[in-house]
């Protein structure tokens, strides 16, 4: 929702279960759960007019503030269970975002963000690629091959943090970037942004 602070109504509503009508339609395996899409997470990128939504059925979906309505720019499946939190870097379209499937990814949606912004009526059509990720355990991080769909959006950097993720923002510590992640322990775990 959209709201008008001054006279506490919303202005534009979205209902993000209108995406599903397309999955659904589509054959499920016996005993599949499909976990419907709620929000769990919004992040308004620095620019003020982009922000993103993560959802329990583990897309991404990020929206142009355009007056006083919103409209969908695109969406990716982002993570194979609910996306708990998504977090726009500062001064940039980089968006980290952290599941239920214990892993953190950064992706660079700067591309998509700005083709759209030069041409809002062309469809993006998504197809399966093959995309190498940056998995970080035991302290190393090495590439592995994946087949995921994520539309055209490739992550830049993916984590497994192994535990749900609860909670995660980016900040600079004595002057590295880095990522902040609170799960449902009592620790907060720290990874660093070296690249970016």
């Amino acid at each position: 929702m959209l709201w008008n602070l001054q006279k506490s109504r919303p202005l534009w509503i979205t209902n993000l279960q209108e995406d599903e009508t397309e999955e659904m339609e589509s054959p499920q395996s016996p005993g599949q759960l499909l976990n419907p899409a709620l929000a769990h997470s919004v992040s308004v990128a620095s620019c003020g007019n982009i922000f993103s939504c993560g959802a329990e059925d583990g897309k991404v979906r990020i929206f142009r503030v355009m007056g006083v309505k919103c409209e969908q720019e695109f969406g990716f499946k982002g993570h194979s269970l609910g996306v708990s939190q998504v977090c726009f870097l500062p001064e940039s379209y980089l968006l980290l975002t952290g599941g239920n499937d214990g892993k953190i990814m950064l992706w660079d949606v700067s591309s998509e963000v700005e083709k759209k912004q030069k041409s809002p009526t062309k469809p993006t059509h998504r197809k399966k690629t093959k995309r190498a990720s940056y998995t970080k355990q035991g302290g190393n991080t090495h590439a592995s091959a994946d087949e995921e769909e994520h539309g055209k959006i490739l992550p830049k950097l993916s984590i497994e943090h192994g535990e749900k993720v609860n909670w995660l923002l980016s900040t600079r510590i004595k002057g590295y970037q880095n990522i902040l992640v609170a799960d449902q322990t009592s620790c907060i775990s720290v990874y660093p942004l070296k690249e970016f």
